[in-house]
């Protein structure tokens, strides 16, 4: 049973919260267990969507400072490291749902996350110059989200951004007010896991296959998956049907 983890998973939707008081600040117990429910969710072929959210005012503020000491830092970088990996293994949609404080491991979480919906009163920074870091993983996955120029701005100056400011540069997707904030979240829910658990993962396989390639490459690429492998699925051919005949889908996951 996770010490620092709340954990709900009803057949369609895994939610993880993140619990370790006060601010769900990471350390490396926490991402062992945080790791471990990744590993099941990459397993779990019926489910059709992931929620990553913290518990109390923040999503999570960092990585546990100590763990950063010489004596710790080689098992802490393979331990956070290993969040990344297995969150790109996840072929279904994972959402952060950031209800506050997200900031440096925290915010590095979130935007590794494939939907990033935060409450107005969120906060989004990369504070570790100020300590003498730097922030790998979000060196990696920021030039993709907001360019290298703002990249190397949020990185070097350490600086906070309020929910609006971090839409507008491109690492949130949506901004919900505080009292509309999870309904937002469950809307999204609820419109991913209306389609085949099948059919979702396709979806994202798509949008991620072609990445590196040429245009050429990649229009190649996603057709021939289009044709060869998704135009296979008994649930394409549901879909087909279930609108001719005027009826919801039966899916079959197939």
């Amino acid at each position: 049973m996770a010490q620092f983890l709340q954990i709900e998973n009803d057949g369609q939707v895994a939610r993880i919260t993140l619990d370790r008081p006060k601010h769900n600040v990471l350390d490396i117990p926490m991402m062992n267990e945080l790791n471990a429910e990744l590993e099941k969710i990459a397993a779990d072929e019926d489910l059709k969507c992931v929620v990553i959210t913290g518990e109390g005012k923040s999503f999570c503020a960092g990585v546990e400072v100590g763990d950063h000491k010489p004596e710790n830092v080689d098992a802490m970088v393979t331990t956070f490291n290993k969040i990344f990996e297995l969150v790109n293994m996840i072929d279904i949609p994972i959402i952060a749902a950031v209800n506050g404080a997200c900031l440096g491991g925290g915010m590095e979480v979130a935007i590794a996350c494939d939907i990033v919906i935060a409450s107005e009163k969120a906060i989004f920074g990369q504070p570790e110059i100020k300590l003498g870091f730097f922030p790998p993983y979000a060196a990696i996955r920021l030039p993709e989200l907001v360019g290298v120029a703002k990249a190397i701005e949020i990185v070097t100056t350490g600086r906070n951004y309020s929910a609006q400011e971090s839409k507008d540069l491109g690492f949130v997707t949506r901004v919900a007010s505080v009292d509309d904030f999870q309904k937002v979240v469950d809307k999204t829910v609820k419109e991913i896991t209306m389609s085949s658990p099948l059919i979702i993962r396709l979806n994202k396989r798509a949008v991620k296959r072609h990445i590196g390639t040429s245009f050429f490459q990649g229009v190649d690429l996603v057709s021939n998956y289009f044709l060869k492998t998704l135009m296979k699925t008994e649930d394409t051919l549901e879909g087909i049907a279930s609108f001719e005949e005027k009826r919801r889908p039966n899916w079959k996951n197939k």
